[in-house]
This record gives structure tokens, C-alpha cells and sequence, in this order.
């Protein structure tokens, strides 16, 4: 279009300019424009999924350059994850519901719920329970938040956490670091009450509604077939020959923190705190465990969280075990998570690492890599052969009686719990036997623990944790007799897709039979 103004002039509208581009300048701008957001759509879907291996090969490396200091690397990646999600940007599990459905089904029941499948995250990762469902959506069903101690302390000086990069191992001395239980049970209260007001609205008995399991998912995970484990602890200067203050530390942590668990964790085997492991005695051990159990039965919810013991991988004599598995009978606790970081260097690592890692070895502190295998399954083995075989009388295996009150109760109550004696401490035979147009369980890779013999109580669980790195593993301990097997240094050296590359060498493992 030609306007002319008032001097006689001539000039071309902004109209017609446009109208004058030829097609083929609209049409690159069209395809430049296309593939701009296909790039960016196949970039969120790419960097967003787990199985991209931009995690294990890029982000690991980059973060451990970045920060030579582990617990630096360590906080920027919590705090990574935490704003990702916030954002809807965190890597996540996006294996669809009907490529599971293809392969084996690697769920299991474990205190009567179905779980998705039967990997876990160790606690240590996320000790402040900032991004538990960030650490969900890697794609495990169980997390294990803290540990939390019922003040805040900070734990060890710092340089407290060191890197073996050579045998995919840690050292750590934190020293059970914590912002207290009151702290720690904010933030999962609001985890809660967020979930409550999405799907609820804001009435006032959305919380208690979700709590009680009117949702339909349990009340810590928030998520159905994943469960979340809150581990406490006890202040270090809390004196351990004190066991009715040890007792009440406990006591104390967990009636902050239990109403929004599924789980509690009583941690009596860090090799950072002074004395902690001399808990596991019988004695002292059943105490404390009683006073947990009546702890997480007195919330205000329909179902209380189960107890789980955290035990050393140090403390594996003889004696030790029995006694550790004679005070889990008479305090009424409902399993054991098997291993914790290790305190003993001989025969763990080959002579013929670098000079740098030689020394780094000799650094106090509780050791996690690869190399704790072995031990874990041994152990596994040990505990699920004399779990089996249920309580001792009431005068025990080292001859101390179990004394009056709630010992003798909560024998009683585990006595009159009588299980199905066929009932496997984990079900995934079941399931892989279904898949597998029910064949044998030996002949998919995995065998059913031994059954218990005295024929009482209900089995106790097993959560296994130390050096399990892949899925012919994974599977090795769960043959053992564990329910679900944990995750930590694996996870820290892999990457956030460890968690699906161990579930689907499960799978290929189990197929392959």
C-alpha cells in the first residue's frame, strides 16, 4: 500500500513491507521456530529422565570437579534437586506403567503393604528430609530420611567426608549432623498438609484425614507403593552408660518425627558418635528399642509406623548377632536394617590403590563402597537364619532374664501374632513365579529364605544396606532373606539413574533364566 502525505510524498505502509516477505522467509521462520521447540521439548524429556546418561557421565564428574570437598558437592546436589523440583525440572523414573507390565513384576509386600518394587535409598542423603519426594521420583519405594537427633547439633568438625574415586568408596565422619526433630518434623508436617490442601482443600480435618489413611496412600511416602523411613539418633553428649536418658533422646525424636513416617529407624551403629555402638548390648539395646515401640504406638494415627533397628556391620560375632536378634524378639521392634558404614580397614580395599586414596584410607570415619558387599550378604544370611528361627525362651541365649514389664508383653503380643508358616519374608518369588507362568522361583534366580522353625510369630523384616551396586546383587541379598535392599554410595558415584539401572538388570537377571 502507497500513502502519500502532505507533501506529495510517497512512502510504502508498514503493511505492505510485510505483506512483501516472500514465503519462503515465513516459512524458515516457521521452521526455525518448530525445531527451537522440539529441541527444548526432546532436551527436558532427555536431561528429566533417569535412564540419560548425562547423569552418571557428566553431572558426577562435573560436581566432584567442581567441588573437591565431598560435603560441599554434597550440599550443592541436595539443593540442586530441591529447587529442580520445585520447578518440575528433577530427573525422574519415566519407565511407563506398560513397559514394567512387559517385564518381570518386581513388587513386594512388606508390613502389609505392596510396594512398587524392593529398592531403597540409605539415610544420609537427605538428612534433613528436604527432598524426599525428589529422591522418590529417582524411582526407589522406600526412602530413609535423617538421621534426626531430638536437639540440633552439628556433628564433626569439617573436613568430615572423603572420596576414594578409584573403589567407588566414601569415608565419612559427619557425626550424625542434625537440625533437631522439632525442625525435621515441620518440614514433613508441611509435606502433609500441602498434599492434604491439593487434594482435600483446606478443611481442618484434611491433615488427620491423610494421616489416618483416608487418601489411600501412606501417610509418610504420600505415595502409593512407596513408604518413607525416618532414622533418629541421640545427642552425643548424652552419656551412653545413662540408658534412661539414651532412652529418652530416642523416645523424644520419635514422637516429634513418627506420625509422618511409615517407618522409624533407631540408629544404635554410626561409628561417628563415641559409644554409640555399646547400645547394641542386650541389655541396653532392648530398652531403648521398648521405649521406641511404645513411642510410635502412642501417635495419633489409625496405623502407627513400624520400628526397625539400624545395626553395625562391625558387630558380627557370634554373640553379638544373638544378642542383637534376642533384644529385636523381646522389645517388640519389627525389623533390622543389616549394616552402616564400617570403621575396620583390613582386607577392604586391594594394595595397589593411588597414593592419595592410601591415605585417604586412614581417615577416621565410617567406610561405604562396593567392597561391603560380601559382608552385607554374609550378615543378611546370618540374621534371616536366626530371625527364622523366632524368639529365644524368656531367659535368653545369654542366660539375662528378659526382667517384668514390657519385655514379657511384647513377646506375648509377637507370640500370639501367628504367621503363615509357608509365608516368605518377601514375596517377590510370588511375583516372579506369576510372571514366569509360574516356574520354579529357583529357576528365575531367586529362592525363598528359610522358614522359620519354632513356628510363632510373625517373621521379622530385613532391609539390607553396604555395597550393593547392581542388580545380580540386589537379587543375591534379596535371595538371602532381605525384603528390600538400600542404596547409598552406589547412588552418590552413579548418579540419579542408578536406582532404574539396577531395577531393570533385575529384570534382564531374572529373564535370562
Amino acid at each position: 500500500m502507497v500513502i502519500v502525505d502532505q507533501c506529495g510524498s510517497a512512502r510504502l505502509s508498514s503493511t505492505s513491507a510485510a505483506e512483501t516477505k516472500p514465503p519462503t522467509t515465513l516459512l524458515r521462520n516457521i521452521l526455525y521456530g518448530t525445531s527451537f521447540s522440539i529441541f527444548v521439548a526432546f532436551s527436558y524429556y532427555y536431561i528429566t529422565d533417569t535412564r540419560a546418561s548425562v547423569h552418571q557421565w557428566l553431572v558426577v564428574p562435573l560436581l566432584r570437579w567442581l567441588y573437591p570437598d565431598a560435603e560441599d558437592a554434597h550440599h550443592v546436589g541436595t539443593e540442586a534437586l530441591k529447587t529442580l523440583y520445585a520447578f518440575g525440572l528433577h530427573p525422574r523414573e519415566r519407565v511407563s506403567k506398560t513397559e514394567e507390565a512387559k517385564g518381570v513384576d518386581l513388587s513386594v509386600e512388606v508390613f502389609g503393604r505392596r510396594l512398587s518394587n524392593p529398592i531403597g535409598i540409605s539415610a544420609g542423603l537427605d538428612k534433613a528430609a528436604d527432598i524426599p519426594d525428589a529422591l522418590f521420583a529417582l524411582g526407589p519405594a522406600i526412602v530413609e530420611v535423617g538421621g534426626v537427633t531430638p536437639l540440633p547439633q552439628d556433628g564433626n568438625p569439617r573436613p568430615r567426608v572423603f572420596r576414594l574415586p578409584s573403589q567407588q568408596a566414601i569415608i565419612n565422619r559427619y557425626g550424625l549432623n542434625s537440625l533437631g526433630a522439632v525442625n525435621m518434623a515441620a518440614r514433613l508436617r508441611e509435606r502433609v498438609r500441602v498434599f492434604a490442601y491439593n487434594y482435600f482443600g483446606i478443611e481442618r480435618d484434611a491433615e488427620d484425614f491423610v494421616l489416618n489413611g483416608g487418601a489411600g496412600v501412606p501417610p509418610g511416602s504420600l505415595q502409593d507403593g512407596k513408604m518413607l523411613v525416618v532414622q533418629v539418633a541421640k545427642n552425643k553428649w548424652t552419656k551412653d552408660d545413662d540408658i534412661q536418658a539414651v532412652t529418652k533422646d530416642f523416645v523424644t525424636a520419635t514422637k516429634e518425627v513418627a506420625v509422618y513416617s511409615d517407618i522409624i529407624s533407631v540408629n544404635v551403629s554410626s561409628p561417628n558418635t563415641p559409644g554409640l555402638r555399646t547400645l547394641q548390648r542386650v541389655e541396653p539395646l532392648t530398652r531403648i528399642l521398648e521405649g521406641v515401640v511404645n513411642a510410635a504406638k502412642s501417635v495419633k494415627r489409625r496405623d502407627p509406623p513400624k520400628v526397625m533397628v539400624k545395626v553395625s556391620p562391625d558387630e558380627d560375632s557370634e554373640e553379638q548377632i544373638q544378642g542383637i536378634v534376642e533384644a529385636v524378639w523381646r522389645s517388640g521392634v519389627d525389623g533390622i536394617i543389616v549394616g552402616n558404614t564400617t570403621k575396620r580397614r583390613t582386607n577392604l580395599v586391594s594394595a595397589d590403590i593411588p597414593a592419595k586414596e592410601r591415605q585417604t584410607l586412614e581417615e577416621e570415619g565410617g567406610y561405604s563402597g562396593p567392597q561391603m558387599f560380601q559382608r552385607t550378604l554374609d550378615l543378611v544370611k546370618r540374621y534371616r537364619n536366626l530371625l527364622n528361627q523366632g524368639p529365644l525362651p524368656l531367659e535368653g541365649a545369654s542366660g539375662e532374664g528378659a526382667g517384668e514389664g514390657e519385655a514379657e508383653k511384647n513377646l506375648a503380643s509377637s507370640a500370639g501374632a501367628v504367621s503363615t508358616p509357608d509365608e516368605p519374608s518377601s514375596n517377590i518369588v510370588e511375583k516372579i513365579a506369576t510372571v514366569k507362568d509360574a516356574h520354579d522361583a529357583s529357576s528365575a534366580g531367586i529362592s525363598e529364605a528359610p522358614k522359620p522353625t519354632r513356628g510363632t510369630p510373625e517373621p521379622k523384616v530385613i532391609f539390607a544396606t553396604g555395597g550393593i551396586t547392581n542388580g545380580k546383587q540386589a537379587l543375591e541379598v534379596l535371595n538371602a532373606g532381605a525384603s528390600v535392599v538400600q542404596v547409598y554410595t552406589g547412588l552418590i558415584y552413579g548418579g540419579s539413574g542408578t536406582i532404574t539401572r539396577i531395577k531393570k538388570e533385575m529384570r534382564d537377571e531374572i529373564s535370562r533364566k
